[in-house]
């Protein structure tokens, strides 16, 4: 290991950000505080997101430009995105802007009103603009949407939110039959044996259907999202009790999003306004941002829990 690899930032883990003493005895033995180990990542923005205020007082006074970008975006944004309060006001005390332009119009003041704390940078300058009639409906149907899906309590689960179709059309579209009430209830007697993963949910909502298996991955294959986005928009996803949340957005038939984390992660500089707000409202509520991105209204998590009918689907391949 060089000088500089131990003096600067490669060996800090997620807790790191927070020791005060540790970035400190950092800085003095060289580090630099503009420039991380890795390039997507400042040391700024890496203590904004998960570190302590303290630190990041430390840094935004070592630090060049407190305003300096990453990935498109300030460490204040991070720190807003992430709901950090105390980092937030820390930045602004050390001169950063919430009003800065950028991330498709959402800077950090504009995202905060948006978000728990719409006061946190009051009052507004002149020339910026609150949010629009269609944000504010955004907001209340995140909070209304992810109260409704409140307590699913479990992974392993699976599923494909479908704008503007029917649970018919859906059925249609996968050549999904009605299945033998007897081989039906065997089937769920033992979800994880194989035979069982050909059966799958279907659930009518406002503004489209809901495609899911409780006890698999078979919901957000690429060929069901693919044949199910035809026309239309689907957001699909597997709650893999391993990995965690694997996210998947198709269009018209088109993967336009693969291996994300549905609710908050992978946000992108080139994603847009309305992307943005949706990732934003939905951070930890991976099946709520499904809905959300699907335009779909359930008034309960039924369509997951209780889907209105199952059917099996046909032999194939449906990776590839």
């Amino acid at each position: 290991m060089t000088a500089r690899e131990t003096a600067g930032w490669s060996d800090f883990g997620w807790n790191s950000w927070a020791d005060l003493a540790l970035i400190r005895a950092k800085l003095d033995a060289g580090a630099d505080p503009n420039e991380g180990a890795h390039p997507f990542e400042r040391p700024l923005h890496a203590a904004a997101e998960r570190g302590s205020p303290e630190v990041v007082a430390e840094l935004a006074g070592r630090v060049d430009d407190v305003d300096a970008e990453c990935q498109g975006r300030t460490a204040l944004w991070d720190a807003v995105f992430n709901d950090r309060t105390e980092n937030a006001l820390a930045l602004v005390a050390a001169g950063a802007d919430p009003w800065r332009p950028m991330m498709a119009g959402w800077s950090p003041g504009r995202l905060s009103l948006a978000g728990p704390r719409p006061g946190l940078f009051f009052p507004f300058p002149p020339g910026h603009a609150g949010l629009t009639e269609a944000e504010t409906a955004a907001v209340t149907e995140a909070e209304r949407l992810m109260g409704a899906l409140d307590g699913i309590g479990y992974d392993g689960f699976s599923l494909a939110c479908v704008h503007g179709i029917s649970a018919a059309e859906a059925a249609q579209r996968l050549a999904a039959t009605s299945p033998d009430q007897e081989e039906l209830e065997e089937a769920m007697e033992n979800p994880f044996e194989e035979e069982a993963m050909q059966f799958i949910g279907f659930t009518d909502v406002p503004g489209g259907c809901v495609v899911g298996q409780q006890w698999g991955y078979m919901a957000s294959t690429p060929v069901v999202m693919q044949v199910l986005s035809a026309g239309t928009v689907a957001y699909g996803m597997y709650a893999n009790p391993k990995s965690g949340n694997q996210g998947c957005v198709y269009r018209d038939g088109e993967v336009i999003a693969w291996d994300t984390h549905p609710g908050g992660g992978n946000v992108s500089s080139d994603d847009s306004a309305e992307e943005i707000l949706l990732k934003y409202l939905y951070v930890g509520h991976a099946e709520a941002y499904c809905f959300a991105g699907a335009g779909l209204r359930p008034a309960s998590a039924g369509a997951i829990t209780e889907p209105d009918t199952y059917l099996r689907l046909p032999e194939r391949d449906y990776w590839h």
